[in-house]
């Protein structure tokens, strides 16, 4: 198995920054996130506060980004990281039904990743799952929630709609077959999902998750749940991750309270701005190279 010198979790503008500087610095890194870099992004009707670009459209700025990536060379990896674990001097991190091992990782996850639904993290593992490949088999013939946050999962859905008995969509976003919205589920699928009617607020259960509850209080028994976002809860990711609130602590130099584990952009804090995220993730890129050196 490779092992990177860093694994990037994130592909928004801190992570783009953290990996073209990386690949200045001849570094081997796994880029792990969004193909579409940043749907925040590119939805921003006019952006005037990053220099050099004047008054641009995120659809614009967005092109440019994925423009510099494709001179550069920058590959990304889709998938969404699920936990990651200290190996002694290095990481071993779980995408999907992969396993990447890395000297150094820089979470770039963006603020959207900092909570997760009510009971979520208790669960997980006890009937909540983040990955529909992996576990997508325990509920052949069953029923199951679903909160899907992208449209890039659909298919996601959609499999495990081959496997389950019922499927419950919850949606994080508009458009799409299951977004709000959406043109709904086809073919011979179409009899098996249903989306919920409001927004999930609570995961329950004991022993193990047997349901959600939605924001008007209807409780929904299922025999499982899949959350499928583009990145998780930082803390589910590495417990002993210290937090300010929602945020990730770090010192002027992009470092967290674990060594060789980075962060930067908006899964920092506040002001949640573009020219703040390049910024760091350039500044972690430099810190991360310092730190490699001396290993």
């Amino acid at each position: 198995m490779d092992i990177y010198d860093v694994a990037i979790i994130g592909t928004g503008p801190a992570g783009l920054s953290a990996a073209i500087n990386l690949k200045l610095h001849n570094k081997s890194f796994i880029w792990l996130g969004a193909k579409n870099l940043s749907t925040k992004v590119e939805k921003s009707e006019k952006i005037a506060n990053y220099p050099g670009m004047g008054y641009i459209s995120g659809k614009d700025l967005i092109g440019r980004f994925e423009a510099h990536a494709e001179e550069m060379g920058l590959e990304i990896t889709e998938q969404m990281v699920t936990a990651i674990m200290p190996m002694g001097d290095m990481f071993m991190l779980s995408a999907g039904s992969d396993v990447y091992q890395a000297r150094t990782i820089l979470l770039a996850t963006g603020a959207a990743a900092a909570k997760g639904f009510e009971g979520e993290e208790e669960m997980l593992g006890r009937g909540v799952s983040y990955c529909a490949t992996c576990d997508g088999f325990l509920y052949k013939g069953k029923t199951i929630a679903v909160f899907c946050g992208d449209e890039r999962f659909e298919h996601e859905v959609d499999y495990l709609a081959e496997l389950a008995d019922k499927v419950y969509v919850a949606s994080g976003y508009a458009g799409g077959k299951y977004g709000r919205n959406g043109s709904g589920a086809e073919g011979g699928n179409a009899g098996k999902i249903e989306m919920l009617p409001k927004p999930v607020k609570k995961i329950k259960g004991g022993l193990k998750a047997d349901g959600v509850i939605l924001t008007d209080d209807t409780e929904v028994a299922v025999d499982g749940i899949f959350c499928l976002r583009n990145s998780i809860a930082p803390t589910t990711l590495l417990k002993d991750l210290e937090l300010d609130g929602a945020h990730i602590i770090v010192d002027r130099a992009m470092n967290t309270n674990i060594k060789g584990v980075f962060a930067a952009g908006d899964c920092t804090g506040r002001p949640y701005q573009i020219a703040k995220s390049v910024g760091e993730g350039n500044i972690a890129a430099h810190t991360i190279v310092e730190y490699l050196a001396e290993k």
